[in-house]
């Protein structure tokens, strides 16, 4: 009986080993003439699920050591060494991935599209900073951004911008935000990822452009102190509003302020806001009048912008692929035949008809009318807001961090004399 069940399982063996190798040689590999040798293909192997969530641990982490180190030490040094940690682990490590400043793009599509889902990962990485932020001021511009940081560090001679400046290249942060949440909502782009400058230093590998582009923010980042965070950087701008109703925000000095002037320049993003005892009863009641008529004059701005962002909207529209290719084919109906064009070639093996095409690409478009006529508005809305804030004075008495463009740094704290 033990002999037979043996005979079994030697037959089914030989069985299970014959079907493997006649299945190994059913589709044997192409032969080329050309001497062409098959690569073995490699998948690289993905990111462990605990492991995701260890750069979760991480960020709160450093976000909760940044804040010991600005409320309880006041030490510019353990700040910048966090920092520095930061860039390697989330910048060199991670490669710039996952980023808080592109999650905005994850977020944007994910209420836009039902069928796209966003890892509880990405999403966490958006709203931590944030909820950091809304307490501790902007605490992971301070030394948890790998951005930030790779900037932070080649900081040598800033100069002083003009005022004028300043504010024009501060429309910009509001501008990349729109155009990011339009292009996500779409389905379009992620221009933020894109055109992110830094990240290809992080993998050692992008676009020369791209190169060119990352190290020409450092150079100018040497003399225009982080230039990406404060002109360009559209998570900023949601930081910037958390941070304005901070619960909790670094001071310059850990007591009463004696107005030596110490810290007036310490604060190479010009963010620290300086006493001003020069303006006049009669200034005062003359702010308020222009305070009234731009206050009026917001819902101009407003249609003003709604109606540049409804004319562009065929323009912006050309960054989808479809909008692309459907007015490609409509114009030069001729380029069917280009078989070096691989967009048309594959739409053209792919069966879908041009009416199909064209319907799609109608949809894609319409989409655009509309966001294109909300960012417009919305850009109308902030440059309004802009120019009502040089009507609004508030008395200081003190030197105070600007609780909105604050990075965090804590630079100014280095500088003043007075003792806890």
């Amino acid at each position: 009986m033990r002999n037979k069940y043996l005979r079994i399982i030697l037959l089914l063996l030989s069985l299970i080993i014959t079907g493997e190798l006649t299945a190994q040689n059913r589709f044997p590999k192409p032969e080329f003439e050309s001497g062409y040798v098959q690569p073995s293909p490699t998948t690289p192997e993905p990111r462990a699920f605990a492991m995701e969530y260890f750069d979760v641990f991480i960020l709160i982490a450093v976000l909760l050591l940044i804040s010991y180190f600005i409320f309880r030490k006041r030490s510019r040094r353990g700040i910048l060494w966090t920092s520095v940690f930061s860039l390697i682990y989330f910048g060199f490590y991670r490669n710039g991935c996952i980023c808080s400043i592109g999650a905005i793009q994850n977020v944007t599509l994910t209420l836009a599209d039902p069928n796209y889902g966003m890892s509880v990962v990405a999403l966490l990485f958006f709203i931590l900073p944030l909820v950091f932020a809304l307490y501790t001021g902007r605490t992971f511009c301070a030394g948890a951004c790998p951005l930030g940081a790779i900037q932070d560090l080649v900081v040598h001679k800033p100069i002083k911008l003009p005022v004028a400046l300043q504010r024009g290249l501060g429309m910009i942060p509001y501008l990349y935000l729109g155009l990011a949440v339009l292009y996500a909502a779409t389905g379009t782009d992620f221009i933020i990822c894109r055109y992110d400058p830094f990240v290809g230093i992080f993998r050692m590998d992008a676009p020369f452009t791209m190169i060119v582009l990352g190290i020409g923010f450092l150079l100018v980042g040497i003399f225009v102190a982080r230039p990406y965070c404060r002109f360009f950087c559209p998570y900023g701008v949601l930081l910037n509003w958390m941070s304005s109703f901070s619960r909790w925000h670094l001071t310059i000095t850990p007591s009463e302020c004696v107005s030596c002037k110490l810290c007036e320049n310490s604060c190479p993003f010009d963010a620290i806001d300086i006493p001003d005892h020069s303006i006049q009863k009669k200034d005062v009641s003359k702010n308020v009048k222009r305070f009234l008529i731009f206050t009026l004059l917001i819902p101009i701005w407003m249609a003003l912008g709604a109606w540049v962002g409804h004319q562009s909207h065929v323009f912006l529209s050309k960054g989808n692929s479809q909008v692309y290719l459907a007015e490609l084919l409509i114009s030069h109906p001729e380029l069917k035949s280009d078989i070096d064009n691989l967009d048309i070639q594959a739409f053209l093996a792919s069966g879908k008809s041009m009416d199909v095409l064209v319907e799609e690409a109608s949809l894609i478009r319409n989409k655009f009318r509309i966001g294109s006529w909300i960012l417009g508005a919305f850009i109308g809305l902030v440059f309004g807001i802009k120019l009502l804030k040089q009507f609004v004075y508030r008395k200081k008495e003190d030197y105070e961090p600007n609780k909105g463009e604050c990075l965090s740094c804590g630079r100014c704290m280095d500088y003043c004399p007075v003792e806890s």
